[in-house]
């Protein structure tokens, strides 16, 4: 397992952005993305609960992260996030990310935020489009 390195501003895994999550991804042998994280009242949407965007955010970053650790430049084309129960704010929250297949140039993607227990609350489903023109001298992770 490796650390990938964090993105200065960037909203989920960015350390310069003080509004951000600050998670840090880990990569394991097989490519999967790796998290644990705890959010708290800056990512609050229903009292006591993290936002529904903020979920989003977390998944879309999970995924685009293992397409990114895979050597692809890619932008994200489709989101869905299944909500399956909500998340409270103030617990270890797990979340993992996987390339699902490839098929020309889409990437598909799954992600997951589970619960403590391991539950999964909220699972997502991504497409992303290799499009190494919109990353002109963005260096590999």
């Amino acid at each position: 397992m490796h650390t990938l390195p964090e993105h200065g501003s960037c909203f989920v895994c960015g350390s310069a952005n003080p509004h951000g999550m600050g998670v840090t991804w880990t990569a394991d042998d097989q490519g999967r993305m790796h998290t644990t994280v705890t959010l708290n009242e800056a990512q609050q949407g229903p009292p006591g609960h993290v936002h529904g965007g903020a979920s989003a955010a977390l998944l879309d970053e999970v995924m685009g992260m293992v397409v990114w650790n895979a050597g692809y430049r890619v932008a994200s084309v489709n989101l869905e996030c299944e909500y399956r129960k909500p998340l409270p704010l103030g617990v270890e929250l797990h979340v993992t990310g996987e390339i699902v297949e490839r098929t020309g140039r889409a990437i598909r993607t799954r992600g997951v935020i589970a619960l403590p227990d391991g539950t999964q609350a909220v699972i997502g489903r991504g497409i992303y489009v290799e499009a190494p023109q919109l990353f002109g001298g963005v260096e590999s992770l």
